[in-house]
């Protein structure tokens, strides 16, 4: 038996277990696979990938996607290799960006590389192939019905059936944790939740033996998970680099022409080149050809061309300093062999994850040369890099007494009394912190403020925009992560699901525009100093 419907807490404030957790608990039940079907979201595919493996659990990799007018009506979609991946990162990008969305066209496309699991009898009528559509039976008491005629539609039809019982919270006693951040998620009270804001109290971890009772008189219901298992076949090929490409013109290769700029660099840095400078450059550029650097190293040196011939002011730093090669290229401006610096803290072949330049530009020209890359490299590689912004001590006390009815004045009293920490402290900040003393938690309902409070510590709030980072890849970006609008979706700015740490184990590579004010600053002062 396979659970197929299984949400972490990156279906954010809705479900409430971490993939660490889901697969621990999965570990607990011997269980050989599980899925894992965020709604309308891949956030946290990366951390169960890894935590799966490490327990030698096959991860299964999918998604829950709703319709645009009716959040109710969804479909599960599960890949059965990286082509179906693929088609997952684009559907749900789909979903995320256009507003005219419908589920039934997706379903009506042949879906090859995908299983189709869907509750909805007119979802099924819809679907083609039959032979990858599932009808979804669900485990709970207000279900029955619904199964009876989900049930006798199938047999007509030829359609297989599936048991998947959705999972949002790990135990049944976490049911009031789903509801409090439910309530969070949709600005009210818990008090003032409807039926439809909540999932069912059922729609926890069971274990096996449960949902094997559940089912024993339909067994071929259970089969079904098996099946689905067994021909879920996903490889994220983490920690493998996936190079963007730099347009070359039919002279030069990526090797070559980085070789070529890099050595005229290095006779315009240096008034005369002795066998140090050119020994280390060789050394460099036989590391950079060997690890398949060549293409990130240009990309790099075209944007930073491009910025100096719009005169804008820019700074490379960090340990791209220790390269001559970046030093030649006119990335960096500190010359690593007069300072000794060592090139193998930016780039070594024993480094697990990509190195990346760190690059600064005025705040007032950093969106423009961002422009430039996305039109250059195309908008369909190009993407902002997300980050997840996660509870700490007083947004999740501050939220968790919103859902439980008091006001914002009656809440700030209290919340400015609590140190920038972890809300797993919350329990115990009079113990912890001096300033914090006066606060009692002791007595209800704070104390089961802080209960709760404490359990969504690092729980994701929302995604925002990573301060600089963007990531070029070599072929479609929908090829290997989701996308979807920033918080703010009046600035049409597009971000991946997965944040820069993910990011990188998957192998895309990062590049860090940043923004700095005083660059602004400085240019501003110079043009008062001609005026």
């Amino acid at each position: 038996m396979t659970p197929l419907q299984v949400h972490s807490y990156y279906t954010f404030l809705k479900g409430t277990i971490s993939p660490e957790v889901l697969i621990n608990k999965a570990s607990e039940y011997k269980l050989s696979s599980l899925a894992i079907t965020d709604t309308n979201a891949m956030h946290g595919i990366v951390q169960f990938v890894k935590h799966a493996k490490e327990k030698k659990i096959k991860p299964i990799l999918g998604t829950v996607i709703t319709d645009t007018k009716d959040n109710n009506n969804y479909t599960i979609l599960l890949a059965k290799n990286y082509s179906g991946y693929r088609d997952i990162c684009k559907i749900i990008t789909a979903r995320k960006l256009n507003e005219e969305f419908s589920l039934i066209e997706i379903i009506k496309k042949q879906q090859t590389n995908l299983f189709i699991i869907s509750p909805f009898i007119y979802l099924a009528k819809e679907v083609h192939p039959k032979n990858d559509f599932f009808m979804h039976l669900i485990t709970t008491v207000k279900e029955k019905k619904n199964n009876r005629n989900r049930y006798e539609y199938a047999k007509s039809n030829k359609l297989r059936l599936v048991a998947a019982n959705p999972v949002y919270f790990l135990n049944q006693e976490d049911y009031e944790l789903h509801k409090t951040v439910s309530a969070i998620r949709l600005n009210t009270s818990i008090d003032n939740l409807e039926e439809e804001d909540i999932v069912d109290v059922e729609f926890y971890f069971k274990n096996p033996k449960e949902i094997e009772s559940e089912w024993k008189q339909l067994p071929e219901a259970l089969d079904s998970t098996e099946f689905i298992s067994n021909n879920c076949n996903v490889e994220l090929n983490l920690n493998e680099y996936k190079f963007p490409i730099y347009k070359l013109d039919n002279k030069d290769t990526a090797d070559s022409l980085l070789w070529k700029e890099s050595f005229e660099g290095l006779h315009k840095r240096y008034k005369s080149i002795t066998e140090k400078e050119k020994g280390r450059l060789e050394y460099e550029l036989s590391v950079i050809r060997e690890m398949n650097f060549s293409n990130y190293f240009l990309i790099v040196w075209d944007i930073v061309r491009e910025a100096n011939r719009r005169g804008m002011m820019i700074i490379g730093r960090g340990s791209a300093a220790n390269s001559i090669t970046a030093y030649c290229l006119g990335l960096t401006q500190v010359d690593p062999i007069k300072h000794n610096l060592y090139f193998e803290r930016f780039l070594n072949k024993a480094r697990s994850s990509p190195p990346d330049f760190d690059i600064d530009f005025s705040w007032k020209e950093r969106d423009e040369i961002v422009k430039y890359i996305f039109e250059k490299y195309g908008y369909e590689n190009v993407a902002m890099i997300s980050t997840t912004i996660t509870f700490r001590a007083r947004s999740a006390f501050r939220e968790v007494a919103k859902a439980f009815g008091f006001t914002n004045e009656e809440i700030s009293r209290l919340s400015r009394k609590i140190p920038w920490t972890n809300a797993k402290n919350l329990p115990n900040l009079s113990k912890l912190f001096p300033e914090s003393k006066d606060l009692n938690f002791e007595r209800e309902p704070w104390k089961s403020i802080v209960n709760i409070a404490s359990q969504i510590a690092g729980f994701p709030r929302h995604l925002s925009i990573h301060p600089g980072g963007l990531v070029i890849t070599p072929t479609k970006i929908t090829d290997y992560v989701a996308l979807e609008y920033a918080k703010n979706k009046g600035l049409g700015l597009i971000i991946t699901q997965p944040d820069m740490y993910s990011i990188e184990e998957l192998g895309l590579i990062k590049i860090d525009i940043l923004s700095q004010r005083s660059l602004g600053v400085l240019r501003d002062t110079m043009e008062s100093i001609k005026d």
